[in-house]
């Protein structure tokens, strides 16, 4: 049996995950709306020029942070790559 003080730990990430299971859930019905707007103004699904200013701004947010950039990048890249077969599913709808 864990201790108080590893329970109270534990308790702490459980509640971070949940946030970040709230936060990615909004972020993808945002990203999905932009996934329509897309196929409907005829744009294409990836920006690699917006993917680039955000993977730049989230490595300094990180750095500032004291999280590893690499560690956010490879985070923001499987992200970035799910909106895009997303976008590129709803622009074949």
């Amino acid at each position: 049996m864990a201790d108080a003080r590893l329970e109270g730990y534990r308790q702490s990430i459980d509640n971070i995950d949940a946030a970040l299971v709230y936060l990615l859930a909004e972020r993808f019905k945002v990203t999905k709306a932009v996934g329509v707007y897309k196929a409907e103004a005829g744009l294409p699904p990836a920006d690699p020029g917006r993917e680039g200013e955000q993977i730049a701004r989230l490595r300094a947010l990180a750095q500032s942070a004291q999280l590893d950039p690499d560690f956010s990048e490879a985070f923001l890249r499987f992200i970035i790559d799910e909106v895009i077969r997303h976008h590129e599913r709803v622009q074949g709808e």
